[in-house]
């Protein structure tokens, strides 16, 4: 669906190069939820919009469709975006315009007559829950609601491709997650692709399907969400990871501590109480769980154990040697890496 070859953005500023975007390779399934996360800065915003070609790529190619839109002429490229919607984190609503004539501004710019525009923003407003709002100004609407608003509007032209540029900063936490639930309906009933450009991890885990993280204008790393999240390769996606998957244990606790900690993660179907109590029953050593999570990432459930082990150190050993044959990752927190990696 969307495939991007060495894309290369940069900027002239007082006389010097800035590199927005630095050689990104990546590819969009058709119909998936795919996530950029990166720090303010990162270059995320920039490569999204190199996309839909509204920053046009220094170097590189953007293939929507399998079509190459640095090729298209400028009316054929007008035609190509009706099938890219956007959303922004500030809405862009027209203040002096009702719910149901900013929607259906993207109508009649596209040439449709009026019984095709009241039908369709009428489908769109029921779709996005704001039926009863459509004779209401953007000044009536909370944050949530103007984010509806401006999804119906993207879709109106029934695009393909849906980017969403940190739709969901500016919300508050229960409205992040009602309009996160919102595309993931989008996407499963109209089969819509849709990037998500964010710099919130949590964010990733609830709806996308594969992700990259940037940094510097670089992707430093990509794969499936869960993967991602199992098993992190770079610094910075691991310190991303460490905001959703977050064991920070009481430092009074941490005193107390006198046998190993350890750190245990569970993948798919494992189940960790029994692995634990087998293992607490093989060898004549105590242990005691501090910590215990598990999340459930596209379907899937990860689960995270922060454990103290106490007994004969060769016995311990031979504990921890037995859990790393039974689970997908095991470490053991000495005194220099307890506070740095309990996440």
């Amino acid at each position: 669906m969307i495939k991007l070859e060495n894309i290369t953005k940069k900027f002239s500023s007082k006389g010097k190069q800035i590199i927005g975007v630095d050689d990104v390779t990546l590819t969009v399934e058709a119909g998936e939820v795919f996530g950029i996360v990166g720090y303010s800065g990162a270059g995320k915003s920039t490569l999204l919009r190199c996309i839909n070609l509204l920053e046009k790529p220094t170097s590189g190619k953007v293939f929507v469709d399998g079509v190459n839109l640095h090729e298209l002429s400028p009316k054929d490229l007008r035609k190509a975006r009706q099938s890219i919607g956007m959303i922004f984190q500030g809405f862009h609503l027209v203040t002096s315009k009702t719910v149901f004539e900013n929607v259906a501004f993207a109508l009649r710019a596209a040439g449709a007559d009026k019984k095709q525009i009241k039908l369709r923003v009428e489908e769109l407003l029921a779709l996005v829950g704001l039926e009863d709002r459509k004779d209401q100004y953007p000044a009536q609407l909370s944050g949530g609601q103007k984010q509806r608003v401006s999804i119906a509007r993207a879709l109106a032209n029934q695009p393909k491709i849906l980017l969403c540029d940190e739709a969901t900063s500016a919300l508050d936490p229960g409205t992040t997650k009602s309009i996160l639930s919102l595309l993931k309906k989008i996407n499963r009933e109209l089969g819509l692709t849709i990037v998500v450009i964010t710099h919130e991890m949590e964010v990733v885990k609830e709806i996308c399907s594969r992700c990259a993280v940037m940094q510097n204008g670089k992707v430093v790393e990509q794969g499936s969400t869960y993967d991602i999240f199992s098993d992190p390769a770079n610094p910075l996606t691991v310190s991303f990871i460490q905001t959703v998957l977050n064991f920070d244990l009481p430092e009074e606790l941490l005193g107390e501590i006198n046998g190993k900690l350890v750190r245990l993660q569970f993948k798919g179907s494992i189940a960790a109480e029994a692995v634990v109590s087998d293992m607490l029953q093989a060898f004549p050593i105590r242990g005691n769980i501090l910590h215990g999570k598990v999340e459930y990432i596209q379907s899937k459930p990860l689960g995270i154990f922060i454990m103290e082990l106490n007994g004969n150190e060769a016995e311990v050993n031979k504990a921890i040697a037995y859990l790393r044959d039974k689970v997908s990752k095991v470490e053991v927190l000495d005194d220099g890496t307890r506070n740095r990696h309990l996440a």
